[in-house]
């Protein structure tokens, strides 16, 4: 049922993304299906399908290169560059991947399930748990989270850029709050409400506190 919902919701959302998108359109400009900036692709309705299309075929196309000078070095060295041509482009902005359905994630754990078995040895049907947990590499999701709970710190420790601060707020700071007595108030952010949950609760200021607050104390 809330999947249904979310789609039923995302549906609805559509047209006006449309009409969003296409304000401001001349008779010589071109509508296009995707747009990169910078280095990540949004599609126009924001489902960032694109980029993970892009990403997975771009990682796939480095490990078929590099699996030519497997045997050619040394598995540190060959590790190194698996961890610095591939799993950099799978970590490069993947904040913004935040609240996705788990199909897409998918896509990107197939290119990481691929680089542990070329690092291994591995076939592509042997299992690839153990490989993942001995190289300390989480999965995709728990990627995604880690690096936007890791901007939420950041941002509430002054060591982000100032407008992702801006977006954060304490439960403590907000005068109708301040009269609840928890031993956690300082800690917990304020989760804002929004209207169109499948785009804006993808956000910044949405998803961060939520991670945020379901942190363990």
């Amino acid at each position: 049922m809330e999947n249904l919902r979310s789609n039923t919701s995302r549906h609805h959302q559509l047209p006006r993304l449309r009409q969003l998108s296409g304000s401001g359109l001349t008779s010589s400009s071109r509508r296009s299906a995707s747009v990169r900036d910078p280095g990540i692709y949004f599609d126009t309705d924001l489902s960032m399908r694109c980029h993970f299309q892009k990403t997975a075929a771009n990682c796939f196309a480095v490990l078929r290169t590099q699996r030519r000078i497997r045997r050619s070095v040394p598995t540190s060295v060959y590790h190194t560059l698996v961890v610095a041509l591939v799993l950099s482009r799978l970590d490069y902005g993947n904040a913004v991947l935040v609240g996705l359905p788990a199909y897409l994630y998918n896509r990107l754990q197939s290119v990481l399930n691929a680089a542990a078995r070329s690092i291994a040895g591995l076939r592509r049907s042997d299992h690839i748990t153990d490989t993942l947990a001995s190289s300390h590499w989480l999965k995709v999701p728990e990627r995604i989270q880690f690096k936007l709970a890791t901007i939420v710190y950041r941002s509430l420790n002054g060591t982000a850029p100032r407008y992702l601060a801006a977006d954060l707020r304490c439960l403590s700071d907000i005068p109708s709050r301040r009269r609840l007595r928890s031993l956690l108030i300082d800690q917990l952010l304020d989760v804002r409400q929004s209207q169109c949950s499948t785009v804006r609760d993808r956000g910044f200021a949405v998803a961060g506190a939520r991670l945020w607050n379901s942190l363990p104390p």
